[in-house]
This record gives C-alpha cells, sequence and structure tokens, in this order.
C-alpha cells in the first residue's frame, strides 16, 4: 500500500466512525498538505474546514523521523480567545480516537500563570493561541529554540485579521519564524472573503525580490445553501420608521424561538443586546432560565458557561453580537436572527452559517429591520446570499506603529541584527515596499527617540552593543513591552464588580463618568446601582428598580461596506423599475408610493437631493446611498464648499443612506451645483479646511503613541484612565506638529484619518459617480421618507430614548 493509500485508510477511521464522508475540497488540501504546500482553504461556514488542515498534519509528524515526544510542531492562530476552546475540543477530539500521544494546550490572555509557567519550561505539540500571545513568546528568551521544530502554522478565520492591525503583526511574527525556520509551512482558514487570491499571498508572503510566494488556493465547491426570511408587519404603519431597535416585532419574533431547538438572536452592538433580552423576557416569561446573553463586556466565566449550554442544548435561545461570530460550532443551533441591517454581506453569511452548521444542512437566518427602509437593505441580502458573494478585506500596509512594537518584542527577546531583520520586514506584504529611508528612520527612532524627543532616555529603548546586535537592556522596558504587546486599543475598560467583590464584565469609563452615586444602569440583564468607584473597580449592588440607563459602547457605529452600498443602491434603482414590489417590499409600499408622491425614487442615472422646512430650519438632504463613513466626510466637503459660495452656517447629520445640511436659510441648490460642488479633486485640502483634520488624527494618534510605545498604558492591575492617555498622546502630537512633522508616526495619524476613517478613495469615487449622474433637486412640503431616519439619526444624539420616541411620534402625524 503506498504513502497516499496508507493515509486515507487512517483517516478514513475517523470519519467512518461518525457516518461522515471527506468532501473534495477536504481531499484535496490533504494532498496539498501532504506534498508540504502552503495555502488558503476557503469553504463555507459548517463544511469540516479544521478537518481538512489537522489530519495531514499529525500524519506527517506521526511519520516522521525525527523525534515528536517533547516538542511544539503546530501553532494554530485564532483571532478570539473564544475560539480557542472550541477549537481545542475539536482537535482533542481527533486525538483521542488517532493519536492520543499528542498533546493540545491553550495559551491568550485567558490563561492561568499556572498554566504559563509550565508552558515556558514545555510547550505542547499542539498550541492554539492568538496573535498578541504569538507575539509574547517570540518576545521570550530563546523562541528561536522552542520553535525551533514548528512544521506548520495554521491560521484560523484568517479574514478576520487580514484587514487590520492584528494583520500586520501576524504578518510580521510569521515571517519571523519563517526566516529561521525555513521549512515552516503556513495554511490558512477563511469563509467569508471575496479577494482570496490577495488574502492567500499576504498570509503566506513575498521573496525578497518582491515576487509572492507559491502556495495553494483551495475552494469549496459546495455552495452553502441559506435561506433568509424576513420578519416584517403586515401593515407599514406598524414598522416604525427610527429609533425603535424593531422591538414591537418582539412578538413576532417568539413563535420563532419557540419552533427552534436552539435560536442565536444577533444585533449590532451591545447595547441592542441588553435591550432586547429585557424585552423577550418581559415578552414571554416562561423563557427565564432557557434564555442568555452574550457579549464581549460579560465576564468570561459567564461567556463560557453560555458556549458550554448552547452545546448542551440547555437554552433555548441566545441574544448576542459579533462576540459569536466566529467558528463557535454549535450543532444544536437551527436558526439565526439578525436585528437590524448587519451592514455588510459578509457579516450576514458568516452569522447565517452558524445555524444548520453541518455541510448537508440549510442555515436559516430571520431578518428583523428596525425601520423600514431596511426592508430595502432584507432585500438586497437575499439576492446577496443566492449569489454568495462577499467583500474584500483590504490589507493595511506601512503600519510603522506595529513594526516598531514588533522590532522591540525582537529586542526585549534574544536581540536582532538590522541586516536580518530587514529581511524579515520585507517579506512581508505590510512592508515589501518600506524604503531604505524609512527603515533607518525606525531604527534610529527605537535606539534614540524621535528627534524632538532626543533629550529623554525614556524613548531610548534599544541598545546596539559592540557586535551590532540591537537589545533591550533595561528589565523595567522590557516588562513595560510586554504588558503593552497587542494593536487593539479601546476605551479604557473598568472592571464591573458587586460589592462581594465577585466580578461581573467590563464597562468602559467614557460611560460610567456620566453616572453619580445611586443611579440605575443595565448590564448583563440584571439592573444594577452605582455604589462606589475605586480606582479600576466599579462597585455596584443588584437595584430593584425595573428603570435605568442602558450601558453604551463607544463602538456602536457602524457603517456599510463598499459592496452593501452597491447592494442597496441597485435594489432601489430597482425599485424604479419594476411595476410591482418584490414581496420582501410589499410592507413598504405605502412609504415608497408616498416617496414617489412627494418626491422620487432614484433611478441608476439620478442622484437626488431634496428640500424641505421643518420647525427646526432648512433641511437640504443629499443620497449617496455610500455608507455612514463617507457621508460623513461628504458632509463635511459639502458644507464647506457652499460656504465658500454663499454666507451660509449648517448642523450636520449622516447616516448609510445619505447626509443632510441643516441651516436657518433656504439653500437654493440651483445657485451652487453648478459650481464643480462634487469635483474629486483638491478633496483632501477641502477635507483638512472642513473637517479638522488635525483633530481627528489626534485622536488616531492615542492608538498609534500607545501601539508603539509612546506612552505607556499601565500595569494589568492599574491601567492608567483614558483621560491620561489622551492628554499624553496629545502633548507628543503637538511637539512633533510643531518641530518634528516629517516624524513617521505622526504622519502615519494623517494617513489613517483620510484612508480608514474618512475612506478617502472610496469618497473619491463616490463623487467621480455623481458627476456622472443627473442631479435631480426637489424643493418638497414635508419630510419624505427617504429623509426620515436621517432626521432622526440627528434627533437621537440629543434626545434621551424617550423623548426621541415622542418626537417620532408627532412626526410621524404629519403624514395621516
Amino acid at each position: 500500500m503506498n504513502k497516499d493509500n496508507l493515509y486515507h485508510s487512517w483517516v478514513n477511521t475517523f470519519f467512518s466512525k461518525r457516518n461522515w464522508t471527506a468532501l473534495p475540497f477536504q481531499q484535496e488540501a490533504w494532498k496539498a498538505i501532504l506534498k508540504d504546500d502552503s495555502g488558503l482553504v476557503n469553504a463555507p461556514t459548517g463544511s469540516g474546514k479544521t478537518l481538512s488542515v489537522l489530519p495531514p498534519i499529525l500524519w506527517k509528524k506521526l511519520n516522521s523521523q525525527k523525534t515528536t515526544k517533547s516538542s511544539l510542531f503546530c501553532i494554530w492562530i485564532t483571532p478570539l480567545r473564544s475560539l480557542s476552546k472550541q477549537i481545542q475540543l475539536s482537535i482533542q477530539d481527533f486525538l483521542s480516537d488517532m493519536c492520543d500521544e499528542f498533546s493540545v494546550e491553550v495559551r491568550n490572555g485567558d490563561t492561568s500563570l499556572k498554566v504559563r509557567a509550565r508552558q515556558a519550561k514545555k510547550l505542547p505539540h499542539i498550541l492554539i493561541t492568538t496573535p498578541e500571545s504569538f507575539q509574547l513568546l517570540i518576545c521570550s528568551k530563546g523562541w528561536k529554540k522552542k520553535m525551533e521544530r514548528v512544521d506548520t502554522v495554521v491560521v484560523d478565520e484568517w479574514h478576520e485579521l487580514m484587514g487590520s492591525k492584528r494583520g500586520v503583526q501576524l504578518e510580521l511574527c510569521l515571517s519571523a519564524l519563517r526566516f529561521y525556520n525555513s521549512n515552516l509551512k503556513t495554511w490558512g482558514i477563511s469563509a467569508t472573503i471575496g479577494n482570496l487570491d490577495e488574502a492567500k499571498n499576504v498570509l503566506i508572503g513575498k521573496h525578497l525580490d518582491g515576487s509572492y510566494v507559491k502556495g495553494k488556493l483551495i475552494k469549496s465547491s459546495t455552495r452553502k445553501q441559506i435561506e433568509v426570511e424576513v420578519v416584517s408587519p403586515k401593515k407599514i404603519k406598524e414598522l416604525p420608521w427610527r429609533g425603535h431597535l424593531g422591538l414591537h416585532l418582539v412578538e413576532d419574533l417568539i413563535p420563532i424561538l419557540e419552533r427552534s431547538k436552539t435560536t442565536l438572536i444577533f444585533t449590532n452592538t451591545r447595547s441592542q443586546c441588553e435591550i432586547w433580552y429585557q424585552h423577550i423576557l418581559s415578552a414571554c416569561p416562561e423563557f427565564s432560565g432557557l434564555l442568555a446573553m452574550h457579549h464581549g463586556s460579560i465576564e468570561k466565566e459567564i461567556r463560557l458557561w453560555v458556549e458550554d449550554a448552547v452545546r448542551k442544548e440547555k437554552l433555548k435561545a441566545v441574544i448576542c453580537t459579533s462576540s459569536l461570530d466566529l467558528g463557535v460550532d454549535f450543532y444544536p443551533v437551527e436558526t439565526i436572527v439578525q436585528i437590524g441591517g448587519p451592514k455588510g454581506v459578509a457579516r450576514f453569511l458568516q452569522r447565517a452559517g452558524r445555524s444548520g452548521h453541518r455541510p448537508d444542512q440549510i442555515s436559516k437566518i430571520y431578518f428583523l429591520p428596525t425601520h423600514a427602509i431596511e426592508l430595502i437593505e432584507a432585500s438586497a441580502l437575499k439576492k446577496a446570499a443566492k449569489k454568495s458573494y462577499t467583500e474584500p478585506r483590504i490589507p493595511y500596509v506601512l503600519s510603522y506603529d506595529v513594526l516598531i512594537q514588533f522590532l522591540v518584542s525582537l529586542a526585549v527577546s534574544d536581540g536582532f541584527r538590522a541586516n536580518e531583520a530587514l529581511s524579515i520586514v520585507r517579506k512581508t506584504h505590510a512592508f515589501s515596499n518600506i524604503s531604505d529611508y524609512e527603515w533607518e528612520w525606525i531604527l534610529t527612532y527605537i535606539t534614540k527617540g524621535a528627534t524632538s524627543l532626543s533629550a529623554y532616555n525614556e524613548y531610548k529603548k534599544v541598545h546596539i552593543i559592540d557586535d551590532g546586535l540591537f537589545k533591550v537592556l533595561s528589565r523595567g522596558i522590557a516588562m513595560r513591552h510586554r504588558v503593552q504587546i497587542g494593536t487593539i486599543v479601546s476605551d479604557n475598560h473598568l472592571n464591573l464588580k458587586l460589592l462581594s467583590g465577585k466580578r461581573l464584565g467590563v464597562i468602559e469609563e467614557w460611560f460610567i463618568s456620566k453616572l453619580k452615586k445611586g443611579d440605575v444602569f443595565l448590564f448583563g440583564g440584571q439592573y444594577w446601582e452605582l455604589f462606589q468607584i475605586q480606582q479600576m473597580d466599579v462597585l455596584v449592588k443588584k437595584s430593584k428598580s425595573k428603570k435605568g440607563k442602558v450601558v453604551s459602547w463607544m463602538g456602536g457605529r457602524m457603517s456599510f461596506t463598499s459592496y452593501m452600498s452597491d447592494l442597496l443602491r441597485n435594489e432601489i434603482y430597482s425599485i424604479q423599475q419594476n411595476t410591482s414590489y418584490a414581496k420582501t417590499l410589499k410592507p413598504l409600499s405605502f412609504l415608497l408610493d408616498m416617496q414617489k408622491e412627494l418626491s422620487i425614487i432614484p433611478k441608476e442615472h439620478e442622484f437626488l437631493i431634496e428640500s424641505f422646512q421643518t420647525s427646526e430650519g432648512f433641511h437640504t438632504v443629499f443620497y449617496a446611498f455610500e455608507g455612514r463613513f463617507v457621508h460623513e466626510a461628504m458632509s463635511h466637503l459639502m458644507a464647506y464648499r457652499i460656504s465658500l459660495l454663499i454666507p451660509i452656517s449648517f448642523s450636520l447629520a449622516y447616516n448609510d443612506y445619505g447626509f443632510e445640511l441643516l441651516s436657518d436659510q433656504f439653500l437654493d441648490v440651483n445657485q451652487i451645483i453648478e459650481n464643480n460642488l462634487f469635483e474629486a479633486t483638491h478633496v483632501k485640502d477641502d477635507l483638512e479646511q472642513s473637517i479638522n483634520a488635525s483633530e481627528i488624527a489626534r485622536r488616531k494618534f492615542r492608538d498609534i503613541a500607545v501601539i508603539s510605545g509612546l506612552v505607556f498604558s499601565g500595569m494589568p492591575s492599574n491601567r492608567k484612565r483614558n483621560k491620561d492617555l489622551q492628554s499624553g498622546s496629545q502633548l507628543i502630537f503637538e511637539v512633533f506638529r510643531d518641530y518634528e512633522p516629517e516624524n513617521l508616526l505622526y504622519k502615519q495619524a494623517f494617513f489613517e484619518t483620510f484612508e480608514y476613517q474618512l475612506e478617502e478613495e472610496r469618497l473619491i469615487k463616490a463623487l467621480f459617480k455623481i458627476k456622472k449622474q443627473n442631479i435631480v433637486w426637489k424643493n418638497i412640503e414635508k419630510p419624505s421618507p427617504f429623509s426620515f431616519p436621517i432626521i432622526t439619526d440627528r434627533l437621537r444624539e440629543k434626545l434621551s430614548s424617550e423623548e426621541l420616541g415622542e418626537r417620532i411620534k408627532k412626526m410621524q402625524l404629519i403624514y395621516q
């Protein structure tokens, strides 16, 4: 029997025990891995991607001539700590049946000190870890020796890492491991990503000549069947136009929950998660004990209990956020519910795939709109689900802050030599084009500090020893660096605790700073009364009140992806072309007919602008359908350009559909439209004048300063407050602005502002598109249905939920 037959006989033993049959893409991956290739496996959620890479890695090691009894040979990278446990269980299941001589363990931020100490002496054969903990390993003494027998690195859910600084961090770490272990193979696993070839290339890296290392792209031909059902009222007047989070549909949700064994209910924000949990319990008290909540701020032990309870079929439903988006295999889950627009197709399909988590099962997802216009999004998503097309993830490049952190990590461990480090860096996609000047600047920076800060020794972190070795000599600098490794910089979290000391989770400083002693707020499905704040701890006690503020988080604002914007525009254009409404849009017919009566539904070659007057003033609304971030930039750009033509000032509002300019005087659109208002040239200069780009860059610089180690965020037990980090980084920002404007970190802050916050490239493309369209200006008597969500988004910023509800009711009266 040849080697291939021996392998298939071995692995089929495992599959046969479970009455499974290996899928073609799994067999293709096995063949590639056994031939020592690297590559990327792309297959639908729940189709067995883990088993496409794990068995051949183990088989190769079982049949290797080298000893395997005491060395790490596989590193498994996951983007989320919550995935680690599930992956460990899946791998352990295979090991128990097929090769129990191998060990598998997890190492991440939740790993106990006892386990870490043991792993420092001896690592397992398979280590499941996160990018941050992977870099921490490289930051340890003798890391090359510990990892010299590593054959393969598997990167799970690669699409979640690639379009972020965590992806850059992982690129650098993988390149370092490859440099000292030339036989290393890299395999990525991904479900929802559009640019697969680029994703594979970024993961596997480059040669020094700039060409990509060859690798296999293995795609499953199996298309996951996804069934999308939209839940909407029969009469549109029952569906609020904005601001109620769809809670009126809770009665329609209950039967769905009752029919399913287990349901995951996805919300876009943690605040929504908290609110929906309360409303479902109020509507259906018999669900008490069968309903749970899962989001990133809830204490780890509670989240793990929820995940385990789902696997054991102890829960009827879980209301969750993106904390359960990725790779947690809950076989009992039959149904997924999406509350409100998911903002992106990939996210929607990823969530849908959490149900029917087997290749031959249909994934069922219900869409509950939170306002009327989201029915158009629902119709677009149904079409996207049939095509199975997802957005590309754009990889970050030249993130100098991440590179500085990585080089200091090398210097903390065994040290590095400049020529070797440059080879490591240039073999990544992120830094393949780094110039000699930029490289020399980085080396000077880590050894001498920034030019304007050269008088301060604390910024001179790395020393050059006589033989040219770059090394951190200070134990204090090394310790501070290790505790600050990572690229995720969020608003400062405080520990939420009972008076007894029991931990409940974490809460953001900006929210709790608005409360005073005795205030009541909702967190984790329970109302709590604020008792005291002690350093980094928020002490609370249970409240008998059934009313209070809902905890909110700064990350609650998301924007359409470019593909989602395209889908929405095409759906709106198709409404105008068809004589009758599709089934999904029929409940919306009342509002669509009203939109046509008051204004128009734009066609593909039309760009709609509406003007109307209310008690607030004169409204001018522009409909680009390009997503919130693009509209934020475009609204500032338009306001600035108009102010150059006529003396006028505006209040701005924007959402995913368009933006509003509100003023105290009428704006004659015909008067301004011929003055190159949508010109795509000089966009950057005009934005800098209009949006105070320097202030946004100043906020961006805080994250860059933390990642690069310019400011220290504190020890884990005594983190610095957000305001302290902001003031410290702001001071350095101003020093660079005044005395060192060519500083690469200072310039990076502006690059990220325009590239990622204001989405300058998408903005310019949108302006080119508008210039080719016919401008249709409608001066109407009252707000149109399309304008309603934009207006109420602005009101939401300054009104409480009760006041907003009353305001919306009054506004709706004008249509009756």
